[in-house]
């Protein structure tokens, strides 16, 4: 028999024939991280670095979304996370993607008309409403207060919506 076979020196574990030692963990480049968001407070927290939380987590789940754009609960989840940091066409985006995924779901669609209210579309907003309804959303209460239908609130149009509702 010839001798025994090893693993290349740069093979984890190769400086270890037992296999004793714990195993590393490859070593990943640093990245850099997008600026603060306009008047906002450094985190407290050093590994959140330079980000606030809602930085963070839209960097989060950006990067969840990369990985698979087709979750429902991660589109959900950006989809809110951009619309408060000001990201309107993001979150639009993020809400069309969701609708045609779940065309019958009342809320994605009332989260689309808050998108299109806020993006400026407000016609498409007051439409996307109305089909929101057909699809059985009736908290006419959270309508009248949710900041994103500010636009469009004193609209005759909406007024109607919420008067058949």
């Amino acid at each position: 028999m010839g001798p025994p076979l090893s693993a290349p020196a740069d093979t984890p574990g190769a400086d270890d024939p037992a296999g004793d030692a714990a195993p590393q963990q490859p070593r990943r480049p640093k990245r850099r991280p997008a600026p603060p968001a306009e008047g906002s407070q450094p985190s407290p927290f050093p590994w959140f670095g330079p980000l606030n939380q809602l930085d963070f987590d839209l960097d989060f789940f950006e990067r969840l979304l990369a990985r698979n754009p087709d979750s429902i609960e991660v589109l959900r989840v950006l989809g809110e996370l951009a619309s408060s940091r000001g990201l309107h066409e993001r979150a639009l985006e993020l809400d069309r993607r969701l609708v045609g995924r779940l065309p019958a779901d009342s809320l994605a669609r009332y989260n689309l008309a808050c998108s299109l209210a806020l993006a400026g579309r407000s016609d498409e907003a007051i439409a996307c409403l109305g089909e929101a309804f057909g699809l059985g959303y009736d908290d006419v209460a959270h309508m009248e207060v949710d900041p994103d239908l500010a636009s469009i609130r004193e609209r005759p149009e909406f007024r109607a919506l919420v008067g058949r509702a």
